[in-house]
C-alpha cells in the first residue's frame, strides 16, 4: 500500500512539473495575455540566449576593443548626428502625412488626371527601392530647381518616400468603412464634406493610427541612406568616426542601439494601438 502511495505522488509531482512547464512556454490561448511572471521568465531565457551567442561569437573575433576611444571621445559627433536624425524623420513625418492625404484623396477623385497622377506617384515610389530615389530627387530634380540643402533635401526626399506608403495607409482605411454607414450619412441629407468629418474621419484616425507608428518607425530606419549624399545624420557620423578610429564593431553596436531606442518605443506604441483599436466600430 505505502509503495501504492509512493508511486501516486511521484506521478502526481511529475504531473504536477509538467503542467507547471506548459503554463510557462505555452498559452491556453493565443488571445489571451501571459502573466508578468511568465513574460519576465521567457524574456531572461531570450536574452541569456542571445547573449551565449553573442559572446560566443564575439570571443572568437579575438579583437581589442576600444570603448573610451569611440563612446567617450567622440560622444559629440553620436549626439549630433542623433539629433539630426530626430529632426529629420519628425519634418519629415509631418510632410509624409500632408502628401500622403493628398495622394490618398487624389486616389478617389473623379478628376482623372489627378486620379492617374495619383496612382503612378503612389506605384512609382512604391515600386523603386530608396536608394534609388535618393540619386534621383537629389542630383537630378535637386540641381533642376537649384536646392542645394542636401538637409531640405533629406527632408523632401524621404517624405516623398513615406508618403507613398502613408497614402495606401490612409487610402485602405477609408475603404474599410461600410458602405452602410454612408447610405446612411445620405439618407440623413449629409454632404459630403459632412460625411467625411462626422462618419469616415473619426473611424479612420483609430484604423489607421497603429500602421502610422509603424511607418513612423521604418523612416527612422530609412533616414540612415541619405548618408549617401553626405546628410550628417546618425550614420554618417558613426561612418566618419569608424574611419578614425577602426573600430567597426564598437561604432555599430552604439549605431545599432541608437536606432533601437528611437524605433522601440514607436513599435511598443503601435502594438499597443492595434490592441486598443481592434474592435468593429
Amino acid at each position: 500500500m505505502e509503495d501504492t502511495l509512493k508511486k501516486c505522488k511521484k506521478h502526481c509531482n511529475n504531473k504536477n512539473f509538467e503542467i507547471n512547464l506548459k503554463n510557462i512556454f505555452f498559452r491556453k490561448n493565443r488571445d489571451i495575455e501571459a502573466s508578468k511572471t511568465v513574460e519576465i521568465i521567457n524574456i531572461l531565457i531570450i536574452v541569456a540566449i542571445i547573449f551565449a551567442i553573442f559572446n560566443y561569437a564575439f570571443g572568437r573575433l579575438e579583437y581589442n576593443y576600444m570603448w573610451k576611444e569611440t563612446i567617450v571621445d567622440y560622444r559629440y559627433k553620436f549626439i549630433k548626428g542623433f539629433s539630426i536624425t530626430i529632426a529629420i524623420s519628425f519634418f519629415s513625418l509631418f510632410c509624409s502625412l500632408v502628401i500622403g492625404t493628398m495622394m490618398a484623396i487624389g486616389q478617389r477623385t473623379t478628376f482623372l488626371p489627378v486620379y492617374y497622377f495619383s496612382k503612378f506617384y503612389v506605384e512609382f515610389i512604391r515600386g523603386t527601392p530608396l536608394i534609388v530615389q535618393i540619386y534621383l530627387f537629389f542630383y537630378v530634380v535637386g540641381t533642376a530647381f537649384n536646392i542645394t540643402d542636401r538637409y531640405i533635401m533629406g527632408i523632401l526626399i524621404m517624405a516623398s518616400f513615406s508618403g507613398a506608403y502613408v497614402a495606401e495607409i490612409i487610402r485602405s482605411g477609408i475603404e474599410s468603412i461600410g458602405a452602410s454607414q454612408l447610405e446612411t450619412a445620405k439618407a440623413l441629407a449629409f454632404t459630403p464634406f459632412q460625411t467625411y468629418i462626422y462618419i469616415i474621419l473619426p473611424q479612420v484616425v483609430k484604423r489607421i493610427t497603429p500602421p502610422l507608428a509603424g511607418q513612423f518607425a521604418s523612416l527612422i530606419k530609412d533616414s540612415s541612406l541619405l548618408s549617401i549624399i553626405a546628410v550628417n545624420e546618425f550614420t554618417k557620423n558613426v561612418q566618419e568616426v569608424d574611419s578614425l578610429t577602426y573600430a567597426p564593431v564598437e561604432n555599430y553596436f552604439i549605431l545599432a542601439v541608437g536606432y533601437l531606442l528611437l524605433t522601440y518605443p514607436i513599435s511598443h506604441y503601435s502594438k499597443y494601438l492595434e490592441r486598443k483599436f481592434s474592435y468593429e466600430s
